[in-house]
């Protein structure tokens, strides 16, 4: 399926990038993770119903959406920008209404992503490059101390890895490289892959 066949099946927008700049230089512009390349990831990688997953910079919610859809895993969308936030929510009407299911599972929170209080059940964690090593270097903190008070085997996936996001997890003690995805056609394009961390513990 090309991505506006899944925008047309779960009945959201999604395609349109962000246009211009953004005043602060540790966020990075709103770029959706093509259709294509989440068909290639959750070929080799699996979820279920049981997974909670957060996508940090999820702009207007299509990873929420496709895997609500595809594995009924309970989602939560941190988006800093507030007419991203705005389109998810009318993105999560059109979807709940077209696919007549309860509204519990599918959650969109507008803060900063340093801001958002891991909940103990979040075991998958998701990252299209949305800011600077900086930020994340925050984020996996707060992430590792949710599992520190609740102990439980947790995934980083990162799409498009910054060189700065690679070093730091390389050289973090507590996490460790698991897998490589890489897409299939951008053989001579490094960056077209996914990384997966989980704890080294």
């Amino acid at each position: 399926m090309i991505k506006k066949d899944y925008d047309k099946l779960l009945q959201i927008h999604t395609s349109e990038e962000q246009k211009g700049f953004l005043k602060s230089y540790h966020y990075h512009r709103y770029e959706p993770t093509p259709y294509e390349a989440l068909e290639e990831l959750f070929e080799q990688c699996q979820l279920n119903s049981r997974d909670r997953v957060v996508d940090y910079g999820c702009g207007k919610g299509r990873l929420n959406f496709y895997l609500h859809y595809r594995f009924g895993a309970s989602v939560t969308g941190i988006e800093m920008n507030e007419d991203f936030y705005r389109d998810a929510l009318e993105n999560r009407e059109r979807y709940l209404t077209k696919h007549r299911i309860g509204d519990g599972d599918i959650k969109f929170l507008c803060c900063l992503a340093e801001e958002y209080e891991v909940h103990p059940s979040d075991n998958r964690f998701y990252f299209f490059n949305p800011f600077t090593v900086q930020i994340f270097m925050k984020v996996a903190d707060h992430i590792l101390g949710s599992v520190e008070q609740h102990y439980r085997d947790i995934e980083l996936i990162f799409y498009y890895p910054s060189e700065d996001y690679v070093y730091f997890l390389e050289n973090h003690p507590l996490f460790e490289w698991k897998r490589e995805v890489r897409l299939k056609g951008y053989e001579q394009n490094e960056n077209e892959r996914f990384l997966i961390y989980g704890l080294a513990y």
